[in-house]
């Protein structure tokens, strides 16, 4: 763990971004941290305070089940604004591409730009760990499919167009953050979470490739072990007092809030030679490491580090030798011009 430091606020002002996923955990933490270096965010998500199910008390309800979280996406946008950014709540469903083309024609018409995407949408249905893929329920795992390539995909493909004419008329190149789990192609421990998450990697590089004559950026990035509203639910904690799930796995100490990541992105967002890592995934705690954010408490947690330390060097992130066979190519070696 790298000792408090005081967080140097990088500097988005005039910028726009969408957070598709913004209601909860890392959607949040990002359009939080944007919001602090002076951002307008467009804050998205299905979780309204009109659609929340209230918790009954009769029966125990799993701090996973997004449905009954009590987030929502309006208190994301009040909590942007709070920090001195500009949070605008929208409500809609990123599996309807009528609706994300609806979102994208209304940035256009209030802001006349766009400058960052940031895909968050994640698993609707929580997993069923511990069961191989001849045992898994294949609705729950295809409808997850959905929820997170199909939504991540609808996205770009309506906000590309609004990014690189942004670009083209702008000093800062733009950005697509594709948000996942792990920065290895190693398995994930279920057949439908590791193609979820390996897959967000390779949107990430595939949409590089693409944009790579366009001014825009396109990265994955995997946070650390996250203190988000679910998990610290689940270890029957709150922010103030997470130290105390320690007792439960001594992994949550190296564990970090939404906003690490979040300000991950942000650093990421400000860097003028971003185009450089276009195409690769990144850790919240590496880029820590390189642009010098904190957390909230002006820690800077280090997940890679204390992994290595319990686990042993064994956690094959992608490297320089890794993205040698990764790019390259039959399409670059005969149709290297396109597009």
């Amino acid at each position: 763990m790298t000792p408090p430091s005081l967080y140097r606020l990088p500097d988005l002002g005039g910028r726009v971004a969408l957070v598709a996923g913004a209601t909860r955990g890392v959607g949040r933490g990002t359009a939080l941290a944007l919001g602090e270096a002076g951002a307008t965010v467009y804050c998205t998500g299905r979780s309204t305070k009109a659609n929340r199910l209230p918790r009954g008390k009769s029966k125990k309800v799993s701090p996973f089940d997004h449905s009954q979280r009590p987030e929502t996406v309006e208190e994301t946008a009040r909590m942007v604004t709070a920090r001195g950014g500009k949070g605008i709540a929208a409500v809609l469903d990123h599996t309807d591409a009528k609706e994300v083309a609806r979102l994208i024609g209304k940035i256009r018409k209030q802001q006349g730009q766009l400058h960052i995407l940031v895909n968050d949408i994640s698993e609707l249905i929580p997993q069923d760990f511990g069961k191989t893929f001849w045992q898994v329920n294949l609705e729950n795992g295809f409808a997850n499919l959905r929820n997170v390539l199909h939504t991540h995909i609808i996205t770009s493909h309506f906000a590309a167009p609004l990014l690189i004419e942004t670009s083209a008329k702008s000093n800062s190149p733009g950005l697509i953050v594709e948000v996942g789990d792990g920065d290895s192609y190693s398995y994930r421990g279920h057949l439908f979470y590791d193609l979820n998450k390996t897959s967000v990697i390779r949107l990430a590089f595939a949409m590089a490739r693409e944009l790579r004559r366009k001014n825009v950026a396109a990265v994955a990035l995997t946070p650390g072990f996250l203190r988000s509203e679910a998990m610290l639910e689940h270890f029957g904690v709150t922010e103030a007092n997470w130290q105390d799930a320690v007792k439960q796995d001594p992994n949550y100490t190296a564990s970090e809030t939404p906003l690490f990541a979040g300000r991950a992105i942000a650093a990421l967002a400000a860097d003028p030679d971003i185009m450089k890592k276009s195409g690769r995934v990144f850790s919240s705690w590496g880029l820590s490491e390189e642009y010098g954010f904190s957390d909230s408490d002006g820690r800077r947690p280090h997940w890679g580090k204390h992994y290595k330390e319990k686990y042993g060097d064994t956690m094959n992130s992608c490297d320089e030798g890794f993205y040698k066979y990764w790019f390259g190519g039959a399409m670059d070696a005969v149709f290297g011009d396109w597009p």
